[in-house]
């Protein structure tokens, strides 16, 4: 079976004090609650670093979903790899193979996140056996 699932998503991310300083490092926590054909919540950790120059940057996340879609339980895990090269963005989510539990077991897929007006919208783009 593949689908397509849209919606919308509230995202809080919140910088984490590190006892080690490293220059233009960042870890951030990050709680989402999704709406729409993905209804649920999900926990994650990134990891960012600055550079030099202005506008470039790169994170990675790992963050783990939690609830229903498209009226399917269980739970996966998203992969995220961020980059800015000069203020021009790329971003690659995936869901991680085999991370799919309950009836979403065996899940797999890309998600890509929209920001439109301040809000965030997502799609993902997926598979199921």
């Amino acid at each position: 079976m593949t689908g397509i699932a849209t919606g919308s998503f509230e995202v809080k991310i919140v910088p984490q004090q590190e006892d080690r300083i490293i220059p233009l490092f960042g870890r951030m926590t990050i709680d989402k609650t999704f709406s729409g054909d993905l209804s649920g919540s999900s926990q994650g950790q990134m990891l960012s670093a600055g550079t030099a120059v202005s506008n470039s940057a790169g994170y990675v996340a790992i963050e783990k979903v939690e609830g229903s879609l498209h009226g399917k339980q269980g739970s996966f895990v998203l992969q995220h790899f961020g980059t800015m090269n000069r203020g021009e963005p790329g971003l690659d989510i995936i869901i991680v193979p085999d991370s799919g539990a309950g009836e979403l077991t065996g899940l797999s897929g890309k998600f890509t996140i929209v920001r439109k007006d301040g809000k965030h919208f997502y799609e993902l783009h997926y598979t199921l056996p």
